[in-house]
């Protein structure tokens, strides 16, 4: 039995100290008591917030730096809701008689009303020519005239409860009382950017001021000033700690001779989303330890003149805490392709045999999905649409080029991986793949089936992971949660960007052996979950 202790790369403790220097996206920056007790509707006039409140059918001025309100006024209706500013005057919804009303603030007097087009809205917000408000029976986002209400545009709202909105200049803020997320939304088809959790466990209005979000809870009532982009590039949350015992098998039912195995673990590192506990222990002791042409240590076995029908077993085992990783990727943040490293360009814009990045149908994808974007941030989110727009999961067995999973239509989490991979290459955004083992429901659990996704190179952002199968949803919310977002049921075991000379296009681990004669050879790779120590809450 041997042990090694493989250390934390620089890049990952010098991302996870700034990480703990700094607040992150969704932290509290200041909170008050709201002076109602059934707070709905906020919004900002530039000065104070507004806040709408069900109980006391009351809208109040509340001042941003102390909490203190300083104007109250009648609602027009008896249940009010969502509020927007659009800079001289207030809008809001009343929830009775299901109209939206415009206020004069100085006077109190209602300026204008007309019935909602939706059935119950909930959110309101203004983005300088129009109002937005999102509803949580159709469960959409709508954009509506001032003048009677006409819909402009419509699209599925993130998720199944929408509540508040906001805007921040360019995007709409949603807040979903169901999911207790915030959802950073694109207003041309709804496609969720990036989400933050809520502070609370009732999230209703938003409102938007100098840079931070402000959210209202019905639950608490509590008014929340939120942070949303203090530069921190991701947060890692909700440890776990598990044992993983990676059992590789090899068994040779002949009748001829097996006369060498070659057995090759990958070896997990320290990430974003997990934390190697102690050493990797072997069972028995490789031969040696080995790096591949991608960076990817390994553990190397050499086996000889294996006997027939008997169970050649190798193991590593793995101790982690596992966690929540969540990026926060903002897509005006995000560089210039001219800004990616030229080693990065060189190492992971090569073609490979599974990519055939030049093959035709991959270039016609590509010109489809991405058409004249230049900007690696949206090249991305485009070809991460198209995939999951073109192809449904299913495991077929086997493992086919990238061309050939498009024309077919369908593949598995490493043909989706294959797909993506090719495209991004081939419009020049460089690309590469993880492999995990992971948990499988249940802490105490057992893999044999594996997932692999894929890392995209952002420049200003470095690495963000993309999972293009887990993308195949329905939801924007659901869509969303498959871009910058690693769960704490995976342990990465290995990185590559195409065929590794010890690992081939497996992951996790490989095999191979040499033999005299005809035999019959079954190999199999298990990795074995168990709980271990007492998780405490803590985040990174």
């Amino acid at each position: 039995m041997k042990a090694i202790c493989l250390s934390s790369s620089v890049v990952i403790v010098l991302a996870i100290s700034s990480v703990l220097a700094w607040a992150a996206p969704g932290d509290v920056s200041s909170e008050f008591a709201t002076p109602g007790r059934c707070p709905t509707g906020l919004t900002c006039d530039g000065e104070y917030l507004w806040m709408a409140d069900r109980l006391s059918d009351s809208l109040y001025a509340i001042e941003p730096a102390t909490g203190n309100v300083k104007k109250t006024l009648p609602a027009p209706g008896f249940i009010p809701r969502g509020l927007a500013w659009d800079g001289n005057t207030l809008w809001g919804i009343d929830g009775e008689e299901n109209r939206i009303y415009q206020l004069d603030t100085k006077s109190g007097v209602t300026l204008k009303s007309f019935e909602s087009p939706t059935p119950r809205p909930q959110g309101l917000a203004w983005d300088g020519e129009s109002l937005w408000l999102c509803d949580d029976r159709d469960d959409i986002i709508t954009k509506i005239s001032t003048d009677d209400g006409t819909t402009i545009v419509s699209f599925p709202s993130p998720s199944r409860s929408p509540q508040g909105l906001a805007w921040d200049g360019k995007y709409l803020w949603c807040s979903d009382r169901l999911k207790d997320r915030i959802y950073m939304v694109e207003t041309t088809d709804g496609e969720v950017l990036l989400s933050i959790e809520a502070p609370g466990k009732y999230a209703r209005g938003l409102a938007w001021l100098n840079g931070y979000l402000w959210n209202v809870d019905y639950q608490n009532d509590r008014l929340y000033k939120l942070v949303v982009d203090d530069g921190v590039p991701y947060k890692s949350s909700d440890p776990k700690t598990e044992e993983l015992i990676l059992t590789h098998e090899f068994r040779n039912y002949g009748p001829g001779e097996v006369q060498t195995v070659d057995v090759y673990f990958a070896l997990p590192s320290d990430r974003p989303n997990q934390k190697i506990i102690g050493d990797i222990i072997f069972h028995p002791e490789p031969a040696e330890i080995i790096q591949d042409r991608w960076g990817q240590k390994v553990a190397h076995y050499h086996l000889t003149d294996v006997p027939l029908t008997e169970r050649m077993r190798t193991q590593i085992v793995v101790n982690v805490e596992l966690y929540d990783a969540r990026w926060f990727v903002f897509p005006d943040n995000v560089g210039a392709m001219d800004d990616i490293p030229k080693d990065i360009r060189q190492t992971y814009l090569g073609d490979e045999e599974k990519y055939c990045i030049h093959d035709p149908i991959i270039v016609k994808a590509v010109k489809e999905a991405v058409g004249e974007e230049k900007r690696p941030y949206w090249i991305m989110r485009k070809i991460y649409k198209y995939v999951r727009d073109n192809l449904f999961y299913e495991r077929v067995g086997g493992w086919n080029v990238a061309p050939a999973i498009l024309e077919r239509g369908n593949g598995s989490c490493s043909e989706y991986s294959f797909v993506f991979i090719a495209m991004c290459r081939a419009a020049g955004l460089p690309t590469r793949y993880q492999g995990a083992v992971a948990i499988r429901g249940d802490d105490a659990s057992i893999d044999d089936v594996f997932h692999r996704w894929c890392e995209c190179f952002l420049p200003g952002y470095g690495w963000v992971p993309v999972d293009p199968s887990g993308g195949d949803a329905e939801a924007p919310a659901d869509v969303a949660k498959y871009f910058g977002h690693i769960a704490n049921r995976y342990l990465i075991t290995t990185e590559g960007g195409g065929a590794s000379e010890y690992l081939g296009w497996n992951y996790n681990a490989n095999e191979a052996w040499t033999s005299k004669g005809p035999v019959k050879v079954h190999t199999e790779t298990v990795g074995e979950w168990s709980p271990s120590g007492d998780e405490t809450e803590q985040t990174k």
